[in-house]
């Protein structure tokens, strides 16, 4: 059965907010509390849940494809708010960050609602373009570091 035009937008919505969470998820958390104190135009927030800290684990599988194992317990922050005109947002994060948790959420609830829907985008693509700058000078430091290891054959074998 295809989908009706109503679904594939509201798939589209859907990996719209998804990405724009996974941003939030790995953005700095004093970049996000800078941009929130600058808002203009703050809505009254509600905690719905949190922010709470707490553990999960993490499953991995050897080579990927193996049987899963528990590697190990790492800790996440999440929040869920409720803005004052009734969209809800919800944020996760890892480590023991409550706060960068509350702000994900409250910008994932302005992300939903129309009037603000381009300055969430503005934020989401710069946030993506710092995280990118992040991740290469990380990369470039990390390989400055590299070490080649070979093997030396003795003469006497």
């Amino acid at each position: 059965m295809p989908l009706e035009s109503s679904d594939t937008a509201s798939h589209g919505q859907d990996d719209r907010r998804r990405h724009i969470m996974e941003v939030l998820a790995n953005a700095d958390a004093s970049r996000l509390e800078r941009v929130w104190e600058e808002w203009a135009e703050k809505p009254e927030v509600i905690a719905v849940r949190g922010p709470e800290t707490g553990l999960v684990m993490i499953r991995g599988r050897i080579g990927g494809g193996g049987a899963p194992f528990n590697l190990g317990e790492a800790s996440i922050s999440r929040a869920t708010v409720r803005l004052g005109t009734g969209e809800i947002g919800f944020g996760q994060t890892l480590g023991l960050t409550p706060r960068k948790a509350e702000l994900a959420a409250i910008f994932d609830a302005l992300g939903q609602r129309p009037d603000s829907r381009n300055a969430i985008d503005t934020l989401v693509a710069d946030l993506e373009r710092r995280i990118v700058t992040a991740d290469e000078t990380m990369r470039r430091e990390t390989a400055a570091t590299r070490v080649d290891f070979f093997t030396m054959v003795r003469g006497e074998d």
